[in-house]
């Protein structure tokens, strides 16, 4: 009979499993030890500041993979289930079924531009996939082509030395490449960060394959905050200056970017917002194109009749100043669809809202986001609560009082709304089960199953048994 225990699993290991984590804890070390060279090779591909930013950004490159690794140690994500045979089963006689996860095969990861490591190719979709067991081809992001290819050969290197087969990692640069490798009948699943166009068009190829496959994209999010009249009451001038920070973080460049603003009616915090834009510095974008849809974009937010432009510092050569909008919920809701479209870059637009009905008109006309955030009092909960279930429908990660912008990587965290704003996807290690796929065993010979599904249960897994833990 299989044990219904964790027992010694973390010192005994789950032999493959426990293998691969040590390749992912090579990786991380070798990228540490290649700091030096790739983060200044990144700060002239991408026009990102070396400090803070970018070593960090290698930092949690480099946690992420230890933290896929430390998933794997326990088995847990194998979702070890065994049910035995059982004559007097109340749908008649059943037979001997064994059920765990297994890799999906190889994964194709189309890397993103404004994360050059997290979600790049050393980053967290290459770093679920390795830990799921699968091989990765990696589509290179143009805006680092130079960074790509040499963090693909760090990469390789460190695995190979931990033991890990040959060519389990591949970088590949061209636009076309990476069309053909999609389509390609060797690739089992697909993932991409970046813009709602690109990503439907790779998302279309994936579908229309003869055989398709999942995938796994990030695309646009608008991520609303909602500030009640009680927290503007309370801390106004505080929410106004971390509502700045966070939309202008990064030049604007964050997935996760407060893109609407949702204040009452006379709030009165005009003139704190137009200070705290005044005072923030203009930043470069990551690229000439990047910029140039930016600038398109904000163009046509400013020049719809229905807003107003509350703040836009001087432009500076060479960098893109804060814009802040404004628009009444009645206008935005009978405005034209491009108000409610991400505008990738610091920009962001206040929507005044009237009342509770006036919320409700305004987020009916939100497409789904990666975010939600909600500002409010401890004594407002009943003015929230009917809230809830819409936000919950709109976004994948509700946030209170606090901030949209950062993700921290843990094993409850979720980075994925509905579509547009994602086809399906996660952050953490949760992100492991993209990349797995269910098989049931039924009355094989205990010889031949997997181990984690014998009798004896040699990895000392927690397994649920015939409907138990």
């Amino acid at each position: 009979m299989g044990h219904n225990h964790r027992g010694r699993a973390a010192a005994a290991g789950v032999a493959v499993t426990v293998e691969r984590a040590a390749w992912l804890r090579a990786a991380a070390s070798a990228l540490e030890h290649a700091a030096g060279e790739l983060v200044p090779l990144a700060a002239r591909e991408t026009r990102l500041p070396e400090l803070p930013r970018l070593h960090a950004e290698l930092d949690r490159t480099a946690f992420q993979l230890r933290l896929f690794g430390h998933t794997l140690t326990d088995g847990e994500f194998l979702c070890a289930t065994v049910d035995h045979a059982d004559p007097h089963w109340e749908m008649g006689a059943r037979p001997d079924l064994r059920r765990m996860v297994v890799p999906i095969g190889p994964v194709l990861v189309f890397a993103a531009g404004n994360f050059p490591f997290a979600l790049s190719v050393a980053g967290h979709d290459t770093a679920a996939a390795l830990a799921a067991g699968c091989p990765v081809v990696v589509k290179a992001h143009p805006g680092h082509p130079e960074l790509s290819v040499r963090t693909g050969e760090i990469l390789v290197d460190a695995l190979t030395w931990a033991g890990a087969p040959p060519n389990i990692v591949a970088v590949i640069c061209e636009t076309e490449a990476g069309v053909a490798a999609l389509r390609h009948e060797e690739i089992a699943a697909a993932s991409f960060t970046g813009s709602v166009a690109g990503g439907r068009a790779l998302f279309d190829i994936a579908a229309a394959r003869p055989r398709p496959i999942p995938f796994y994209g990030e695309l646009g999010s608008l991520n609303p905050v909602l500030v009640t009249p009680g927290a503007v009451r309370a801390r106004g001038p505080e929410i106004a200056a971390g509502y700045v920070s966070s939309f202008t973080l990064g030049a604007g460049q964050f997935c996760t970017k407060p893109g609407l603003l949702l204040l009452p009616e006379g709030h009165g915090l005009t003139g704190t917002l137009r200070a705290a834009v005044a005072a923030t510095h203009g930043q470069p974008m990551l690229d000439d194109r990047i910029a140039e849809g930016y600038h398109a974009t904000l163009a046509g937010l400013r020049d719809d009749p229905a807003t107003e432009v509350i703040s836009a510092p001087d432009a500076v050569a060479d960098t893109v100043e804060p814009t802040l909008l404004r628009v009444t919920a009645d206008e935005f809701v009978a405005a034209a669809p491009q108000l409610r479209t991400e505008c990738f870059g610091p920009s962001s637009l206040i929507v005044e809202y009237t009342d509770t009905t006036s919320i409700h008109r305004v987020l009916a006309a939100l497409e789904p986001a990666l975010t939600a955030t909600i500002h409010a009092e401890d004594t407002e909960y009943d003015t929230i609560r009917p809230l809830l279930p819409t936000l919950t429908r709109l976004a994948g990660r509700l946030v209170w009082n606090g901030w949209p912008t950062g993700i921290t990587l843990t094993w409850a965290q979720q980075h994925g709304g509905p579509y547009p704003a994602t086809t399906t996807t996660s952050m953490g290690p949760a992100a492991i089960d993209r990349v797995l796929r269910p098989v049931a065993w039924q009355e094989f010979p205990d010889a031949l199953l997997p181990p984690a599904l014998r009798d004896a249960n040699p990895w000392d897994l927690l397994r649920r048994i015939d409907g138990k833990r």
